[in-house]
């Protein structure tokens, strides 16, 4: 099984928040996510509703002080303190200071009784008694203190003063609530992130047990897929991927038993004329004819060249299975033309009777040349010396070309015709021929992975007909 590729960190290795971050698991993250977006939408609703609710409050201090100004300022009826004349409303001010003040900021009251509480008094007041300011509204020293002219006495100001304890604790309990509330929604809000992400990584969770029981067991069957979500699907995927690593593995085991099969009886064949001649060439044995020794020699030779051919073709093959799916654009006429210069140099007597026409298409543009080529070896083969084979490439108007290689040997059996393309499959009539049984696989393997397919059948001529259909365009 091929090793996953290695992805080095993005920082040091030795860092202490990549160590914290790798301790951290998914579902922690995802709880501590969630609460953190709660915490955060708490706290600007609290900072929204305290903030209006302060606002309001300070407006109905500073609208109780205008109207009771205003109820002070209007009142007709008057009382005499210390010379000074004051509205008899003044009397009903007992929730909060007040005082009629001059330009130095002094009380022009003399009642004691009235002057007790004075209201804080600074530079604001004493503006607004000497006529620089039409108006004073401030927070000092725990009050809401409010300055306007006193109209029944040039140069006096009007001095009122709320208190703002109830204001104050008001906005304590409010905070406290606001308080409370935001802590007990970021704990809901983690309580529920964590059940969120215990059910939503469930799937995740056995696809991971699922991928470690893999990696330990090589056990590829597939798992339990449950829902039509995004995890659903993944789990989808995955058997997918699970069932194509188990079909390769099948293909790589009936590869590795054909060959071991296929190997076995060159090597015995091999072995038995090596101890032959070994045997012969000890000292007491008899000895063999130069007609015997010739025949062994060339036994061997023929058993060698067997051999090479065999693991060619399973190296090619397991070549064709290894690669990937990077492909280019491919002019057809260029590859067969190469395949047939490299079939005529070893065709001997045999003619090639060739008719092109162009074909493009997306593919591997060395793995069809072998399919072409083994296409064209295969026919040279079973043809008579002195016979043509007759190579022809045509478009069919539906998408496809045709590549199709007929020769005039003694054509492929009817019960032969659907295992011809087989691994390792040899027909009665080329036993006795050269040949691995790998060829027409070769050929299979190649032309499929171009999206085409592969048949065989009779040709007019009374042999053999390969014909390969593949997708694209003429050129």
């Amino acid at each position: 099984m091929t090793e996953p590729m290695a992805v080095p960190p993005l920082g040091d290795g030795n860092d202490p928040g990549n160590r914290t971050s790798r301790r951290i698991s998914l579902r922690t993250r995802v709880s501590l996510l969630a609460a953190a977006c709660v915490a955060v939408v708490m706290a600007l609703v609290s900072l929204g509703a305290y903030y209006t609710v302060d606002n309001n409050l300070n407006k109905q201090v500073d609208d109780t002080l205008l109207q009771r100004a205003s109820g002070v300022l209007n009142d007709p009826l008057v009382l005499n303190s210390g010379g000074q004349q004051v509205p008899i409303y003044v009397t009903q001010l007992f929730d909060m200071r007040f005082d009629l003040i001059s330009s130095n900021g002094e009380s022009v009251l003399r009642s004691s009784t009235l002057t007790a509480k004075r209201p804080p008094i600074g530079t604001d007041e004493r503006d607004v008694a000497a006529g620089s300011t039409k108006l004073s509204l401030r927070t000092v020293a725990g009050y809401r203190v409010l300055a306007v002219p006193y109209q029944y006495a040039p140069g006096v100001a009007l001095v009122l003063a709320q208190p703002l304890d109830a204001t104050r604790q008001t906005l304590q309990q409010l905070a406290v609530v606001l308080a409370l509330i935001g802590g007990g929604g970021i704990l809901i809000a983690a309580l529920a992130g964590t059940a969120v992400a215990r059910t939503g990584l469930r799937p995740v969770e056995r696809l991971t047990s699922a991928t470690e029981h893999v990696a330990r067991t090589g056990d590829l069957r597939p798992i339990p897929v449950s829902g039509d979500d995004e995890l659903a699907r993944l789990t989808h995927s995955f058997n997918t991927m699970l069932g194509a690593v188990s079909e390769a593995q099948e293909r790589q085991r009936q590869l590795v038993a054909d060959a071991g099969h296929e190997l076995r009886t060159p090597l015995t064949s091999l072995r038995t004329n090596l101890e032959l001649l070994l045997s012969a060439s000890r000292s007491g044995a008899r000895n063999l004819s130069e007609k015997d020794r010739a025949e062994i020699e060339t036994d061997i030779k023929a058993q060698l060249d067997e051999l090479t051919q065999l693991i060619g073709d399973l190296v090619e093959l397991a070549r064709q299975e290894s690669q990937g799916g990077v492909f280019e654009r491919v002019e057809m006429v260029e590859v067969v033309e190469r395949a047939l210069d490299r079939a005529r140099r070893r065709a001997g007597e045999i003619e090639f009777s060739v008719s092109l026409q162009p074909w493009v298409l997306t593919g591997d543009p060395g793995a069809l040349e072998r399919a072409v080529l083994n296409l064209l070896d295969n026919a040279v083969k079973f043809s008579p010396s002195g016979s043509v084979v007759r190579v022809r490439m045509y478009p069919l108007g539906d998408g496809t070309g045709v590549i199709e290689v007929a020769d005039a040997g003694p054509g492929i059996a009817d019960a032969d015709l659907p295992r011809v393309f087989d691994r390792f499959y040899r027909s009665s009539e080329a036993r006795t021929l050269p040949g691995s049984g790998l060829g027409l696989s070769i050929v299979k393997q190649a032309v499929e992975r171009s999206g085409g397919t592969v048949y065989a059948g009779r040709a007019p001529e009374g042999g053999a007909l390969m014909t390969i259909r593949l997708p694209g365009h003429p050129g």
